[in-house]
């Protein structure tokens, strides 16, 4: 009898423990540290429910064991909730992707094939192999005595000049590491593309406009890779997670270049006057004063910063595609950000998708296995290959283009 309850103790204590775990998957985070544990328990927590789910057994025994099941299926089912949900959305991506951007290209591209859906039921239990490539840092520029890095992964074997991806961490324009987050990297590389991983000057010594400088200055050294690495010059899309989401799309939407031809911002802020203004939970993050740190002030007084920030104020028809990753349960950029600048592009006409994972936190594609790390990265492969599939005819005034299609034939 003793036994029977020490062991009903032991299962009412897990059941506890996964009904906890489930309540974390689906409450928004309190703090830093229970958005962390959402993380991991969001993308990985079909993991957890399988071993809940070997605690149901003998439940009949005793009304503590009954207890303990009960508390344990409802854990369960609550961390199963992100990947059924998961799985609906992955029935809709592909169809919303073609629409927005059209077929991307296989094989003439790319090395490896892209991946074959949204969410592979293996690749949640097995893993995703981010691939082999070839990996090196330079130095792209030096400020003050700064060196200025990127790492630069690339297909082992190539003949062909391949397009560029640039990506841009993340860290509240006042810390991060472009190490960080490098699968996603060397699945694209795998893949056949060149991708550059940049560092660039931190708040609050550097403020706005520093990131977008650091970052065309980057492009410059990285074209002239095109005889030594196989970068094609002509063909440049931008990646930025979080914060590095507001560098890639402002510097996308203001540069006159027309290799940058696409742009992904991943939960990235954007809105940032009405982010100042409608800041995050405190004890997640300080927003307002990550942005009074890369902006110089509050809007009060750098108000002129915050409007240049914002890259829905330079949205025009001449705007690269982009695509928008971002989770519904975002504490630290909520999805407005997102909605904002699209609201924009659609007006303009230029092709845009908003990739909404209702299930989702912020920083959520950090296990590159897990539903969200499968679901961003059969987005962006599928963008990049339609955005990136041919070296681009460029004009650079349409009403020009117009006028030489009327002209008449010389004689």
């Amino acid at each position: 009898m003793r036994s029977t309850y020490l062991n009903g103790l032991v299962r009412f204590i897990v059941g506890l423990v996964v009904c906890g775990a489930g309540l974390i998957a689906v409450a928004p985070p309190q703090d830093a540290t229970m958005w962390r544990a959402s993380i991991i328990i969001t993308e990985w927590g079909h993991w957890f429910g399988l071993l809940g789910l070997l605690f149901l057994l003998r439940w009949r025994r005793s009304w503590l064991h009954a207890t303990a099941a009960t508390l344990t299926t409802v854990g369960v089912l609550l961390l199963w909730t992100p990947l059924a949900r998961a799985s609906m959305m992955a029935v809709t991506l592909p169809a919303a992707l073609q629409v927005a951007f059209g077929e991307p290209i296989a094989g003439s591209l790319t090395d490896e094939p892209l991946r074959p859906a949204p969410l592979v039921l293996a690749d949640l239990f097995f893993g995703v192999s981010p691939g082999d490539v070839l990996v090196d840092e330079h130095v792209y520029d030096v400020v003050d005595g700064e060196n200025l890095t990127l790492d630069l992964y690339r297909p082992k074997y190539t003949v062909d000049l391949r397009p560029v991806v640039v990506v841009v961490h993340g860290g509240g324009w006042t810390e991060g590491d472009k190490r960080k987050f490098s699968a996603l990297s060397r699945r694209l590389a795998s893949g056949g593309y060149v991708v550059a991983n940049v560092s660039y000057r931190l708040a609050p010594r550097w403020t706005f406009p520093t990131p977008q400088e650091d970052l065309l200055s980057a492009i410059r050294y990285i074209k002239d890779l095109e005889t030594t690495h196989g970068v094609d010059p002509t063909r440049f899309a931008f990646l930025g997670r979080s914060v590095g989401g507001q560098i890639a799309l402002l510097a996308a939407y203001t540069s006159t270049d027309p290799a940058i031809r696409a742009v992904v911002s991943m939960y990235g802020p954007t809105a940032l006057r009405w982010g100042h203004a409608n800041p995050a939970r405190a004890g997640v993050i300080d927003s307002s004063g990550v942005l009074e740190a890369y902006l110089g002030g509050p809007p009060a007084t750098h108000g002129e910063h915050y409007d240049a920030a914002e890259p829905g104020q330079f949205v025009s028809h001449l705007t690269p595609p982009t695509l928008f990753v971002h989770g519904l349960r975002d504490e630290h950029v909520s999805p407005f950000h997102a909605e904002f600048v699209s609201s924009r592009l659609i007006q303009a006409g230029v092709p845009n998708l908003v990739v909404r994972m209702p299930w989702a936190t912020h920083g959520c594609d950090y296990v590159f296995s897990g539903p969200c790390g499968q679901i961003s990265t059969y987005a962006v492969e599928q963008f990049l290959g339609a955005a990136l599939r041919n070296a681009p005819t460029i004009v650079a005034d349409p009403l020009e283009a117009a006028r030489a299609e009327l002209a008449p034939s010389p004689r």
